[in-house]
């Protein structure tokens, strides 16, 4: 297996981990020394026991979760899927940059849906 084929059966292995609720198999992705960052709200969590920890004391267990697609070559990879918490879906884009055959650091972004101005509906195609 080439070390690409070995990145992405880690980030499948991660996603299904955390789909499953599984965190200690979700966070063997990480590098102890990992870094992630939430933009929007301004955090930087630093260490993988430091992440596991955050996810694992989350209020709302998320109750759906659905991988979209994964692109990446490389030292990074691209997630896109869509979780849901209390009812509610946040779609969520995840980049991975990896040092060797783990996740240095980690950037995840998190959009609500919306609704789509009528005003544009002449133009677009409403995705299922």
């Amino acid at each position: 297996m080439t070390q690409e084929q070995d990145i992405r059966t880690a980030i499948d292995r991660h996603w299904a981990a955390s789909a499953a609720g599984d965190q200690v198999a979700e966070h063997e992705i990480y590098h102890d020394d990992a870094v992630c960052a939430y933009p929007q709200s301004g955090e930087v969590i630093h260490g993988r026991h430091n992440l596991q920890a955050l996810r694992s004391h989350h209020p709302g267990k998320p109750s759906g979760f659905a991988v979209r697609r994964i692109v990446g070559k490389g030292d990074l990879w691209i997630t896109e899927y869509a979780i849901d918490y209390e009812g509610k879906s946040a779609f969520t884009v995840s980049i991975m940059e990896f040092k060797g055959d783990k996740v240095a650091r980690e950037t995840q972004y998190f959009a609500d849906p919306f609704d789509a101005p009528a005003w544009r509906a002449q133009w677009v195609e409403r995705a299922g």
